[in-house]
C-alpha cells in the first residue's frame, strides 16, 4: 500500500490543503486543526455540523504556524487579531473570534442528534486539549472504503473531501480494510508508527455540500445502514517523523511491533456528549 494524500486543516470545519509531505507529531499533523472560529456568544467552536458555510472558506497555514483564511467572498484574512475577527463575523453573521486551540480551556462544539435532520436536539461535546480535533490525532482512510461505499450507492459522489481524512492509504483489498487495523496493528510509514484506534463514527459533516460537491444526505444513509455509520479510522501516534505522498504503508500485528518496542496507545477516544 502506498500513502496517496496528505492533508491538513489548519481551522476546524473549513478546507484544508494538500500538502506533499508533513511531519506527524505526537498528537497529530503538524498545523493541523491548531485554529477554530468560537462563537463569542455562545463561547463554542463552530463546525460545519451547526455552521455548514464554513465549509466554503479555506485555510492554509502560513510560515509562523498562523492560517491564511480565504472567504467565499474572496475576502482574505492573515492571521488572527480585529480585522480578521471582524471579517468573520461580517461573513458569518455573529460575533466571532479566530482562537488557537493552545493554552487554551479545553473547547465545546455541538453536532445534530440526527445526521439527516438539522433540526434534531443539538448535542454538545468537548474537544481534547491542544488541538481542535474529533476525538484522536489522525483521521485515516483507505481507498478500499471509498470504493466499498461508492459500490453501495453508486449514485453518490464519494469524493475523499467528503470525509476530511489526514491520510489516505490507497488499498488493494475490498472493503472497509482500516476497520481491521483498530486496536489490533500497527501502520508502519518510513520511521513513523500509527496505532488505529477505532473505526470513526460519522454525521452530519459528510452531508454537508462542499465547492464543487453537493449535499447528499444518501452518503450518511448508506453509511447507517450498511456499516454502522462508520468511515474511517480514528488513529494515534506511537512514533512521529516525516512522511511523504508515496510513501510505503505496511500494516503489522501490534504483538509483533510491541515485539519490536512500539508503544500501544491506551487513551480513549474522547468524544463525549
Amino acid at each position: 500500500m502506498r500513502l496517496v494524500e496528505i492533508v491538513r486543516y489548519p481551522v476546524k470545519s473549513l478546507q484544508g490543503e494538500r500538502v506533499p509531505s508533513a511531519e506527524i507529531e505526537r498528537d497529530g499533523l503538524r498545523g493541523d486543526r491548531r485554529w477554530g472560529i468560537r462563537d463569542e456568544t455562545t463561547g463554542k467552536i463552530l463546525t460545519a455540523r451547526r455552521a455548514p458555510e464554513l465549509l466554503f472558506a479555506t485555510a492554509t497555514l502560513n510560515v509562523d504556524g498562523t492560517p491564511i483564511v480565504t472567504l467565499p467572498t474572496g475576502v482574505t484574512c492573515d492571521g488572527p487579531g480585529a480585522d480578521t475577527d471582524a471579517a468573520l463575523s461580517a461573513w458569518l453573521g455573529k460575533p466571532v473570534r479566530l482562537v488557537p486551540a493552545v493554552n487554551v480551556p479545553i473547547a465545546r462544539a455541538e453536532f445534530f442528534a440526527d445526521a439527516t435532520d438539522d433540526t434534531s436536539e443539538a448535542v454538545e461535546w468537548t474537544m481534547p486539549a491542544g488541538r481542535f480535533v474529533d476525538a484522536q490525532p489522525l483521521l485515516v482512510v483507505t481507498t478500499s472504503s471509498l470504493r466499498a461505499g461508492a459500490a453501495l450507492y453508486p449514485d453518490g459522489d464519494w469524493n475523499v473531501r467528503r470525509f476530511r481524512p489526514n491520510l489516505v492509504v490507497d488499498g488493494a483489498d475490498d472493503g472497509w480494510i482500516e476497520d481491521t487495523w483498530c486496536g489490533q496493528s500497527t501502520v508502519r510509514i518510513g520511521d513513523v508508527r500509527l496505532l488505529p484506534q477505532e473505526p470513526c463514527m460519522r454525521c452530519t459533516m459528510v452531508t454537508r455540500p462542499q465547492p464543487d460537491l453537493g449535499e447528499d444526505r444518501d452518503v450518511f444513509r448508506t453509511l447507517a445502514r450498511h456499516h454502522g455509520g462508520r468511515f474511517g479510522a480514528w488513529t494515534g501516534v506511537s512514533v512521529g517523523g516525516m512522511v511523504s505522498v508515496g510513501d510505503e504503508v505496511v500494516v503489522e500485528s501490534l504483538i509483533a511491533a510491541q515485539r519490536d518496542g512500539v508503544e500501544a496507545d491506551s487513551r480513549p477516544v474522547e468524544l463525549t456528549e
